[in-house]
């Protein structure tokens, strides 16, 4: 009667462990300056090739207006880490920055570093038993707020430079990053450590942080794929590559440079790594991944040489028109429904924060994002109607200091230098080439007064007049 009863109960112990649900892994991915036309999935007219990123999209949910937190790097990437706006966190400009002293304006000076008392996903993660690992581009601080001192278990690559030092093949000139032997391509080494951690923390729940260097200058074609994509752009019979004046600055109109294609090409191949390893392992189907980029893609400089362009947006990177701020986004995993479809809901980057928390059942404060898991399992929608940009420092892109809001389709452009504002409907304008002011002065009160409520609830500082300034003739 003993051996039955207690035969009955390793059983029901067995029953219940069997049935416990088992944390999720999380897969995190993040591509330095990648456009949103630079993924096939979101622009086939594309020059570039990314059949595996296009594949995870239809594996889960491709958000087609999604943003980055800010036009440049440093600022998104403290959104990520704390799901807080930029302006909270006092990093809203790539870090150190470049501050002129012969312009109309002087910048705020913003902090170069994440405090190491702001709370990361890292961090919170950890409080659940889980194993961290960061691969790749950190651009949040120098030693003493690297990743390990962010709530990381281990940093491969991560420290204060926001390019490769030594640039895409090795040596690195990474103190972070052994030198790997020669002709190695950085992004096939930090796939390599990315499905290492895989591998090495297969039996424990996981949040694997892979930021790539790559797309970010120096552009370094990859050796893999760059003969393919110049006889691409040979077939393409460019007699000369079409740019447009913005502002003091020139935008590139068209996708044809091969070695970018080239990284972009070697970054998909090991995203389809990245993938290969979690189904090898039996992961993938308890693995959420999200992919997306820090900016809007390099298409905007002050000379006519930008490495790409990002189709029909306005502008790129550095740009708070939809060309520096808009972003690939696709989200996979378990509770996906209907994998495969799109989604016009607007995301921002402090939504990964909470998301991710609300996925680990682990209690947090949503900050200034928000759970996106309705829109994923399809039973929801968010319960919010504006998103808003401060950007208010010059950028080598052309771009002077600036601000502004999306509201439903309505989107407001502020710009410090003159106090000029610019209206458009992205509904009908997506490229954002009709300003409507004239015709909406109601919309623009209306969006220029909650634009300023935002600014001064999140602590935005603002660019002050220069009095050394000498205006040029």
């Amino acid at each position: 009667m003993f051996r039955k009863a207690f035969l009955l109960f390793i059983i029901a112990i067995s029953i219940l462990s069997c049935s416990k649900k088992k944390d999720p892994n999380f897969v995190f991915i993040l591509v330095d300056d990648l456009g949103w036309a630079d993924v096939k999935c979101n622009y086939p007219e594309s020059f570039y090739d990314t059949p595996n990123i296009d594949k995870l999209a239809e594996s889960g949910v491709r958000f087609t207006q999604a943003y980055a937190a800010n036009p440049v790097c440093s600022p998104t990437r403290a959104a990520i880490m704390t799901g807080k706006h930029p302006n909270r966190v006092n990093i809203t400009d790539w870090i150190p920055g470049n501050d002129p002293k012969k312009r109309p304006l002087l910048g705020p000076q913003d902090a170069d570093e994440l405090a190491l008392d702001e709370v990361t996903i890292a961090e919170k993660l950890k409080e659940k038993g889980y194993k961290t690992g960061f691969i790749g581009k950190w651009h949040l601080g120098k030693k003493g707020f690297y990743p390990e001192d962010q709530g990381f278990d281990s940093n491969i690559g991560g420290y204060h430079m926001g390019h490769p030092p030594g640039g895409y093949y090795s040596p690195y000139n990474n103190p972070k990053l052994p030198d790997g032997p020669e002709g190695e391509y950085l992004t096939d080494r930090l796939a390599n450590e990315g499905i290492k951690f895989i591998k090495e923390n297969k039996e424990n729940p996981f949040f694997l942080y892979l930021a790539f260097y790559t797309v970010h200058t120096p552009i370094q074609a990859a050796k893999s794929s760059i003969e393919k994509y110049k006889a691409k752009r040979e077939t393409l019979n460019i007699e000369e590559v079409p740019f447009r004046e913005e502002g003091e600055g020139w935008t590139k109109m068209l996708q044809e440079d091969a070695p970018y294609a080239s990284m972009v090409n070697a970054m998909d191949e090991n995203v389809g790594r990245i993938l290969a390893a979690l189904k090898e392992h039996g992961l993938d189907e308890n693995t959420w991944i999200i992919f997306t980029s820090d900016n809007g893609g390099l298409s905007t400089l002050y000379r006519p040489n930008a490495p790409t362009s990002n189709g029909p947006l306005r502008a790129g990177k550095g740009w708070c028109y939809e060309g520096g701020i808009r972003v690939p986004l696709i989200i996979a995993g378990p509770d996906v429904a209907d994998p495969g479809r799109t989604t016009e809901t607007p995301a921002i980057s402090m939504d990964y924060f909470t998301t991710i928390l609300n996925l680990a059942e682990i209690d947090h404060k949503d900050n200034d994002g928000q759970n996106l898991l309705p829109i994923l399992t399809n039973e929801g929608s968010l319960d919010r109607d504006e998103l808003f940009w401060h950007y208010p420092h010059y950028h080598g892109s052309a771009w002077t200091p600036g601000s502004a809001i999306r509201k439903g389709d309505w989107k407001l452009v502020l710009f410090y230098e003159d106090d000029h504002v610019e209206l458009y409907n992205l509904a009908n304008d997506p490229g954002e080439s009709t300003n409507i002011t004239e015709q909406n002065p109601e919309k623009v009160s209306e969006l220029q007064k909650l634009l300023e409520v935002h600014l001064n609830e999140t602590n935005a500082q603002f660019p002050v007049p220069n009095h050394d300034y000498a205006p040029r003739d």
